[in-house]
């Protein structure tokens, strides 16, 4: 595809860069984004995703928008209260940038539709924002199965977490083992969160979803990136692949996904 006037001006901030160029801004428009959870994190990376001008951004979520969402989840407005998240956040994205595409998905991820609603647009990366565990061992373990790569986030309190998963190289279930069971981890209305935390995951999200369509960066792939923002430390954990992974291992033992993980 050739850009036109409107969207060589657009673009032309990325285009000036050496690493990205009109060929890298082509890619960015032909790419095809999934983001799980329209939360903070999503809120976040689909705002980033969709100024850069990716093609196609699927959201998937069956929440409504309720007042305690405002103070971090920045996608949706106090006039949103009781919309589905998903039209909530396309609209903003139509008003941001009428050359994406927005494919909404108001439902919940489950064993039985998450490789499918994967799948429904072959979508080239997908970024977990969710907020639960089961959701987001679900998410790795459809992502290597779909040989997909994903972005994981995850935020509590004044601390946030991040990795890239290319096929071939460690999983979120290499780092992290199994869920934990549900009582021991605070639920985030618990915990709560500072409201700045996914807005600077979310943008790292976005910006590991933009690196990978382009092509020839360096991703988060093999390293757990921390930050605290109460003292604004950030650094990096180096991982290897778990070659007994029973997700990515050399003799994987999840060969499809647990039916009884539903609804998260």
């Amino acid at each position: 595809m050739s850009l036109n006037k409107k969207q060589l001006e657009r673009y032309s901030r990325h285009i000036v860069l050496k690493d990205i160029g009109e060929e890298g801004q082509r890619k960015i428009l032909e790419g095809k984004v999934l983001i799980i959870g329209v939360g903070g994190l999503g809120s976040s990376a689909a705002l980033h995703l969709a100024a850069a001008g990716v093609g196609t951004i699927g959201l998937v979520d069956d929440d409504a928008v309720d007042l305690s969402n405002l103070q971090r989840q920045i996608i949706h407005f106090t006039a949103d209260i009781g919309r589905p998240k998903t039209l909530s956040a396309q609209e903003k994205i139509a008003r941001i940038n009428p050359d994406v595409r927005v494919v909404a998905y108001s439902k919940k991820v489950s064993a039985d539709n998450i490789i499918g609603i994967i799948k429904d647009r072959d979508y080239d990366f997908v970024i977990d924002a969710t907020d639960n565990f089961k959701a987001k061992f679900l998410i790795n373990d459809a992502c290597v199965l779909a040989h997909k790569p994903f972005s994981h986030g995850g935020v509590q309190r004044f601390d946030g977490q991040t990795m890239t998963y290319v096929p071939g190289n460690a999983c979120y279930r290499c780092v992290f083992g199994e869920a934990p069971a549900a009582d021991v981890t605070p639920k985030p209305a618990e915990a709560g969160v500072f409201g700045a935390v996914p807005g600077i995951l979310g943008t790292i999200q976005a910006a590991e979803g933009l690196k990978y369509l382009v092509g020839g960066c360096e991703l988060l792939v093999n390293r757990l990136l921390i930050f605290n923002a109460l003292d604004m430390e950030f650094r990096s954990v180096h991982m290897k692949r778990n070659f007994e992974c029973p997700a990515c291992g050399n003799h994987p033992t999840i060969k499809e996904l647990n039916k009884e993980v539903q609804n998260v």
